[in-house]
This record gives structure tokens, C-alpha cells and sequence, in this order.
């Protein structure tokens, strides 16, 4: 991995992803694993984990991704995603597999796969395609 610095400020310094509880648990050189405990505020009006929910963490787990394959002074930003949401999420946690597809120099795709745990089960709930660009820091606007 060429910048782990990027992967915990993606982390550390996203207040939406503290404030949702997302954590990391795993990563290396283009992937990463992320897990969130499910509250009650992750769940929409009819007690299944909102599609946003889901959304967030396959895209920001798809950029953690990305970002374990860039340089010190590069960042990722997502410029599309699609997500197919495959059942209702119902359990005690959320667990998300990325994967980089294609890293290119300023363009990656990678895969999301979020699985929904709860006792005894484990469910692909959500899988999502994002492509994310690889620009520089000093370039932000």
C-alpha cells in the first residue's frame, strides 16, 4: 500500500462517516472491509437499514479501496455509483467488502458488497459499482 496515512484521514476526518458509526476492519493493497453496528437511526419507517445507509458505506468502502492504490499527494473522489439494494437489511450489523476492479492514473472502479449479519445468517443485502477519480490535493476545486 503506497499512502496508509490517506486510508485513516478517510476515516478520521469524515464527520458523516463518525457520526454513522462506519468503522474499518481490514485493508490492503486494493481492498477494504468495513463494518457498522446497526441502531436504530440506520433503519428507515418499516425497520429495514435505509438505502442511504447502505449507499454510504459501499461508497465510501469502494473509495477506501481505491485510495490504499494512490500517491501521498493524491485523493478520490467519486464521480458515479450504482447500487442494486437485493433484499431488506434486518440484523445487528453491516458488514462491507470492496474491491478495485481497475486502478488507473486517474479513473478506478471498484466493487462493493454489503452483507447483513444476524445470528446464524449472513446476507448479501446491497452491491454496488463506483468509479472514483484520482486527483491531486492541491487540485481540490
Amino acid at each position: 500500500m503506497q499512502n496508509p496515512d490517506e486510508l485513516h484521514r478517510i476515516f478520521d476526518a469524515a464527520p458523516f462517516i463518525r457520526d454513522l458509526g462506519l468503522q474499518l476492519v481490514d485493508y490492503g493493497a486494493g481492498h477494504c472491509e468495513t463494518r457498522l453496528e446497526l441502531a436504530q437511526r440506520h433503519l428507515q419507517q418499516d425497520g429495514v437499514v435505509h438505502a442511504g445507509v447502505q449507499a454510504t458505506i459501499a461508497d465510501h468502502t469502494a473509495g477506501s479501496a481505491a485510495a490504499t492504490l494512490i500517491g501521498i499527494n493524491q485523493m478520490v473522489l467519486t464521480v458515479e455509483f450504482k447500487i442494486n439494494l437485493l433484499r431488506g437489511a434486518q440484523g445487528h450489523s453491516l458488514h462491507c467488502k470492496a474491491a478495485v476492479l481497475k486502478a488507473g492514473s486517474r479513473l478506478s472502479v471498484v466493487e462493493s458488497e454489503v452483507y447483513c449479519e444476524k445470528p446464524g445468517t449472513v446476507e448479501l443485502v446491497s452491491k454496488a459499482l463506483v468509479s472514483l477519480a484520482i486527483v491531486d490535493k492541491r487540485a481540490k476545486s
